[in-house]
């Protein structure tokens, strides 16, 4: 959710069709009127979501879902809100975590490594520039960057 700056519906949403490890890259179908693209997976994810195939396969898992719960289901929403909040108490932090900061984190460290606005609205499926600018608007950019 974070590398890909997905929403949790999006995130339970995803199949595996908009996975493709040989061509690496990840379709992003986004949601809220978002728009839609296709992101570069780089070499640690590709590692992960071939061990999690090879997982779930063992699992026998139905469906199309990419995301399953310990029940093989579709994973929901709410059990991603509940398993991040135990995260964020477990590391004793000290605001109450949900998974639409995992967003806000992608757009600030796109910002951070110097992604122009425009790049960032791409990135993130934002229709209007307004929805992008909160994560440049106090970040000094570096002449040159990109």
């Amino acid at each position: 959710m974070f590398r890909h700056g997905l929403r949790v519906s999006e995130a339970c949403g995803l199949v595996l069709e908009q996975v493709d490890v040989e061509s690496r890259i990840h379709h992003v179908a986004r949601l809220k009127g978002g728009l839609s693209t296709t992101h570069p997976l780089r070499g640690d994810e590709i590692r992960a979501i071939k061990a999690w195939l090879v997982e779930r396969v063992r699992m026998k898992a139905p469906g199309r879902s990419f995301f399953l719960s310990e029940q093989r289901k579709p994973l929901h929403r709410s059990t991603v809100n509940l398993l991040l909040r135990k995260y964020g108490e477990k590391a004793r932090l000290t605001v109450a975590v949900h998974p639409h900061m995992l967003r806000h984190a992608c757009g600030f460290a796109l910002a951070d490594e110097g992604v122009v606005t425009r790049l960032i609205q791409d990135y993130l499926g934002h229709r209007n520039i307004q929805n992008t600018v909160r994560y440049t608007a106090t970040h000094r950019h570096q002449p040159g960057t990109v």
